[in-house]
């Protein structure tokens, strides 16, 4: 196993750990998490630049880098649903599009072709990964200020920020699934 794959198992084990200490009750379990979100992420910068960049591209690499990438969104969206920062049908919405379309691409496979990542697809990564960082911060900051919830400055933020936020991330979300299936919808279309 390469040092690309490792990684990305690495990011499976923060991701577990991720929604451990979010989901805990431990003093600074909100900031572990934040650091562990953001460790994540770079080990998932890091492992496509050294596949890339070492020739270590595989096809365990191929299938589990782009599984992980999802379970870890997933995660976070669902850890944030009891933390009243995300609602349920946005979180529902994320993990639906993302089934949908690693089901497309299992199709795809097995009909011998392989359906790459659109750029509008990584935009709605990056806006994702943008609103759960935003929800960590703030929650990261209450919890290091040690100051209730309904005093707390950012409570206009929370609300008002973490709405535009969230429309922004679901309206790509729904966008790019959207077309990714019109896009591909030959492999879903009835044989005939």
């Amino acid at each position: 196993m390469n040092w690309a794959n490792r990684l990305t198992l690495g990011r499976l084990v923060l991701t577990a750990l991720f929604v451990l200490a979010l989901s805990s009750s431990w003093p600074y379990g909100r900031t572990s998490a934040l650091i562990l979100f953001l460790t994540a992420g770079l080990t998932d910068y890091f492992d496509g630049e050294i596949a890339r960049r070492y020739t270590g591209v595989t096809n365990f690499g191929r299938l589990i880098d782009p599984l992980v990438d999802k379970a870890m969104m997933a995660a976070a969206f669902i850890c944030l649903v009891p933390l009243k920062a995300i609602p349920a049908w946005a979180a529902a919405v994320v993990v639906v599009r993302d089934f949908l379309i690693t089901g497309m691409r299992l199709i795809a496979s097995s009909k011998g072709k392989i359906l790459p990542a659109e750029r509008l697809g990584k935009h709605k990564t990056s806006w994702q990964i943008v609103t759960v960082l935003f929800f960590l911060v703030l929650l990261s900051l209450r919890e290091l200020q040690k100051t209730s919830g309904d005093t707390f400055w950012w409570k206009n933020a929370w609300y008002y920020g973490g709405d535009a936020l969230i429309g922004i991330a679901i309206g790509l979300t729904l966008y790019s699934g959207v077309k990714f299936v019109w896009h591909h919808r030959e492999l879903i279309a009835p044989e005939v």
